[in-house]
């Protein structure tokens, strides 16, 4: 990966990273991968939780990929932590891409600058993302709170998602634009 480290891939990093403070003091391994946009070494032993890695895609890197494999590191740290008997930060993320691109674009809006790769989304919505990603994002928000008392929440969220793509949207005085903190 040192070949491939820039200032832009740095800044991401550590900008994705703020919003994660279950990993704050972990010593997290960055490689590059040229198959997949991302993965992650997801731990399921304690002894796992020390060597938490992912891999990135650099090129055309987003948030949204960086987010993703770092809820992955999430998911397996509260396992480890559940079969210890203390769920970590408010329970657990449960294993499941989909409930991964949910707990992402959940966790921060700076994730939001790329379409989820898992959830179905329709056509309209994944082709003008920039346009429905506010609205996907609050869905999101919405369907976990929905979790806690309501088992098939991700088909909730997905119907609530397709209903979205019915109703025309406009584009808001910005051009769609989401804004990043940079």
């Amino acid at each position: 990966m040192k070949k491939r480290l820039s200032r832009r891939l740095l800044k991401m990093l550590d900008d994705a990273l703020r919003r994660f403070p279950e990993l704050q003091g972990r010593k997290i391994t960055v490689g590059y991968t040229a198959a997949h946009l991302g993965s992650a070494l997801v731990p399921l032993r304690a002894g796992g939780a020390a060597k938490l890695t992912i891999r990135l895609k650099v090129r055309s890197l987003k948030y949204n990929t960086i987010g993703h494999e770092l809820t992955h590191l999430l998911q397996g740290l509260s396992k480890i932590h559940l079969s210890r008997g203390k769920p970590e930060n408010g329970g657990r993320i449960p294993f499941g891409e989909k409930q991964c691109d949910i707990w992402t674009l959940a966790r921060s809006g700076l994730f939001c600058d790329d379409a989820p790769t898992y959830l179905k989304l329709p056509r309209a919505v994944r082709e003008n993302w920039p346009i429905y990603a506010r609205s996907v994002r609050k869905l999101c928000i919405a369907a976990l709170e929905k979790r806690k008392s309501y088992r098939l929440y991700m088909r909730w969220l997905e119907l609530r998602i397709k209903d979205l793509a019915r109703k025309p949207m406009s584009m808001s005085k910005d051009n769609g634009q989401l804004t990043l903190p940079f």
